[in-house]
């Protein structure tokens, strides 16, 4: 099992659930294709969240969407701002691949749940840059990728995190970055419900990095070729993206869904970044606690009917808002510690943030 940054001391704030991952959301898996070999040219990935599992795919999460910066891009939002609903598998992939991806899911939910295909489908699909690492002009992740990442999707587990799915090839504060994930545990009128987040970690400069208030990025030894290196390949410092999706089995509104995404971005700039205008910096939120009472029926049904939904009342979202700032924190250094060192195309080279000076700055 890799390293995870409580493994090295570092010091969070909040109760993290059981495996201090999005999959302490019960139900929601999780699945990944990793596209790495031999050519150091293709290095990339896709990654799969499904709220209710596979077996649930067409139940409908309550859901919301916040654009931070929008030099990035997430399909499917404009109809999640609309009704705030959410009843396909999320895709987060390269900035290049979204078409493949998007076209998987709907290849994928005609076979396995074809009820869903009688109208449309608005897959949410979300990407951040790996052309550092990656031929991303090479067209290398396809539809088949996209299904497979779909069909590995496991629920109970902690997920891998580091250089995996959509985040093989992506970089964070001029270390190696990608896929990570935490999760924490917020109790409401005697019931106790989890608030997750998942994050594709792809931005932030070098001497931005903050860990449990420390600018560490300042303190460690360590190459940095993304900002040192070949000057014809050098992108703006702290440019790059993060796509962050949050999930909670809390019963909340769709406006409680978009307010919960906007607090990412303070989880978010506890690591450092002041938000780079390169940085395409997007969130989804999502609530499983209401399932299927947003859900449209198509075709239309002969007759009206009424839908009720449970709700925590706002004046009590306090402590999920921070729940979410706090996980979206600890996702993204638990994607900076998994990580490992990476040599790309054109021998493009990315440094993993050096765990025994991180563990010494902490003990």
């Amino acid at each position: 099992m890799k390293a995870r940054a409580r493994d090295l001391g570092i010091p969070f704030p909040g109760s993290p659930g059981p495996l201090n991952a999005i999959t302490d959301v019960p139900g929601l898996e999780i699945g990944y294709t990793t596209l790495t070999g031999d050519d150091p040219r293709v290095n990339t990935g896709v990654t799969a969240i499904l709220p209710f599992g596979r077996a649930g795919v067409g139940t409908t999460a309550v859901a919301g969407f916040h654009n931070q910066n929008g030099n990035g891009e997430m399909t499917g939002v404009s109809w999640i701002q609309e009704t705030g609903a959410l009843n396909l598998p999320v895709l987060i992939t390269n900035t290049h691949s979204v078409g493949p991806c998007h076209e998987g899911v709907i290849g994928w939910v005609g076979d396995h749940v074809p009820s869903l295909t009688t109208a449309w489908l608005l897959p949410v699909v979300g990407e951040t840059w790996d052309g550092y690492l990656n031929d991303i002009f090479g067209n290398h992740v396809t539809a088949t990728h996209a299904r497979d990442a779909i069909d590995s999707a496991r629920g109970g587990v902690i997920p891998e995190e580091g250089n995996v799915g959509g985040g093989t090839a992506m970089n964070c504060y001029g270390f190696k970055g990608g896929s990570g994930t935490s999760s924490r545990l917020v109790s409401h009128a005697g019931d106790e419900y989890v608030v997750a987040a998942f994050v594709q970690a792809n931005f932030g400069s070098r001497h931005e990095l903050t860990i449990a208030g420390r600018a560490v990025g300042r303190e460690i030894d360590a190459p940095n070729p993304m900002e040192d290196g070949d000057p014809s390949w050098l992108i703006p410092p702290g440019a790059g993206s993060i796509i962050v999706v949050i999930a909670t089995n809390a019963p909340l509104l769709p406006g409680q869904c978009q307010a919960l995404a906007r607090r990412a971005p303070m989880g978010i700039a506890r690591t450092g970044t002041t938000g780079s205008h390169f940085s395409g910096d997007l969130v989804l939120a999502l609530s499983t606690g209401n399932p299927d009472a947003l859900a449209s029926r198509m075709p239309l049904i002969p007759q009206p009917d009424y839908r009720e939904l449970r709700l925590i009342p706002w004046g009590f979202m306090d402590p999920f808002y921070e729940a979410a700032a706090h996980a979206v924190e600890e996702a993204i250094v638990n994607a900076l510690v998994a990580a490992e060192d990476m040599t790309g195309r054109d021998s493009h080279q990315s440094v993993k943030l050096p765990h025994d000076q991180l563990a010494a700055l902490f003990a």
